[in-house]
């Protein structure tokens, strides 16, 4: 297919693209009915720049004969990087997302686009492509070429919850919005350390870190607990650094945002879940309640649900319950103690209907710790809250805020930890000499 030089950058590129991608679908069946091995990654990229190569070189040559100059090495530079992420990245989003300053993508249709930066400024960007039907088109070619099972998205299924490349976690909507809306939500920080939550992210000071260390290592269950995008699975990432190597994970997600089975050197023996949606038929849907059973079955020193949003309570309060101590999840809420409202809300809409009083009796013996991200004063992301779960009163779970938040919004000691839990804890390392000064101790 010529390509016609009355054509706009943006069709250029687009022809330029199907062109490759047609002649790169072509070798590959030639390949393989030839019997020969599929081309990798890297293969197919290099391949792809010559044939680019040949493209721009027919290009310039139309050009001339149209009387016209040829591309500046600038304007072929530019091209070649439009065709090739279009290709192998992810178009228009790739130069987003290769900005470490941007925290979030808000995309309200093809030529709405806005960005969060991490200092907590906005912006609003140029579009990300000519027309709302083509960002579909680059939705759907994202999805292609993502994820373990297909995602659609259409107006039979106008969502769409992908974890992109580079794990930042998409969200799109069409059919059902005025236009075609694309949220996504970086993971700035995708390899965290606790000394990363302490140094660098400063989420908390050395001594809460120090303890936060010593309630992984003596295998306590912690969920991890805040508001929309104040750094919950960062915080469960570095928490899950300190697990011993040699643990045999099974990390359980709607959509695969955790990445602990992609760092081999830190956690060599994971097993990562993934929710399935239903098929066109209605049918094939695994949601995370299921495939937490599922984990319970593969041997798991420890099960990691990256986030607790429904019925997956139950069963992962009886997996923390049954052996399986040392734990780690997230939920969302408001304040500490309001993870307790919001576990009773999902038991309490889980086919097993558990009342309250049983819901509390069976987080009470599954949770031993709830750790609350928040905002501080200055607006940072901050541990604010620590609660011990003591026990379960009827309608109440009781439970000692251990650290509560201080004057600038960040975790300060407060109440004392039970004399066997403080025990554990120094068995399991804990640097009481770090702590000294603050008041841990027992209780009557």
């Amino acid at each position: 297919m010529t390509v016609e030089i009355a054509l706009g950058i943006a069709h250029t590129v687009e022809a330029f693209r199907e062109n490759i991608a047609a002649t790169l679908t072509g070798f590959a069946h030639t390949r393989s009915e030839a019997g020969q091995p599929v081309q990798n990654a890297g293969e197919r990229r290099s391949l792809a720049r010559k044939l680019l190569a040949d493209e721009l070189s027919s290009y310039n040559q139309q050009r001339l004969r149209a009387g016209q100059l040829t591309l500046t090495g600038e304007e072929r530079a530019d091209l070649e990087r439009q065709v090739m992420e279009g290709l192998f990245g992810l178009g228009s989003l790739q130069e987003l997302l290769e900005d470490d300053r941007i925290e979030n993508i808000q995309i309200n249709g093809a030529d709405q686009v806005f960005v969060r930066y991490a200092d907590g400024t906005e912006e609003q960007r140029a579009p990300v492509a000519a027309s709302d039907g083509e960002l579909i088109d680059l939705v759907r070619q994202i999805a292609a070429r993502s994820g373990l099972e297909e995602r659609r998205f259409d107006r039979g299924s106008p969502s769409l919850n992908i974890c992109l490349p580079d794990g930042s976690r998409l969200f799109a909507v069409m059919a059902l919005s005025h236009r075609v809306g694309l949220t996504i939500r970086r993971h700035r920080f995708k390899r965290v350390t606790m000394d990363d939550l302490v140094n660098r992210l400063q989420i908390c000071d050395e001594r809460l870190g120090t303890f936060l260390t010593a309630l992984v290592l003596a295998r306590r269950n912690i969920i991890v607990g805040g508001g929309t995008n104040v750094g919950k699975t960062t915080l469960a990432r570095g928490l899950a650094s300190v697990i011993p190597a040699q643990e045999r994970l099974v990390t359980i997600e709607d959509t695969f945002e955790l990445g602990l089975h992609e760092d081999t050197v830190a956690h060599p023996n994971v097993m990562a879940l993934q929710a399935r949606e239903a098929n066109l038929e209605g049918e094939g849907a695994v949601d995370q309640a299921e495939l937490v059973r599922w984990g319970l079955r593969m041997s798991p020193d420890r099960v990691i649900v990256g986030e607790i949003r429904g019925p997956e309570v139950v069963p992962m309060c009886n997996a923390m319950s049954q052996g399986n101590d040392g734990s780690l999840s997230t939920i969302h809420a408001s304040t500490s103690r309001g993870v307790f409202t919001k576990l009773a809300a999902y038991a309490a809409q889980s086919p097993e209907r558990l009342s309250l009083e049983a819901t509390n009796l069976l987080v009470a013996s599954a949770v031993h710790f709830v750790v609350h991200l928040g905002w501080d004063a200055e607006g940072r992301r901050a541990i604010d809250s620590v609660r011990e779960v003591v026990d379960a009163d009827g309608t109440q779970i009781i439970s000692n805020e251990v650290y509560r938040p201080g004057p600038d919004g960040r975790a300060v000691p407060a109440a004392p930890l039970r004399t066997e839990t403080f025990d554990d804890l120094v068995d399991a390392g804990l640097d009481v000499a770090l702590l000294r000064g603050e008041r841990w101790g027992s209780t009557s």
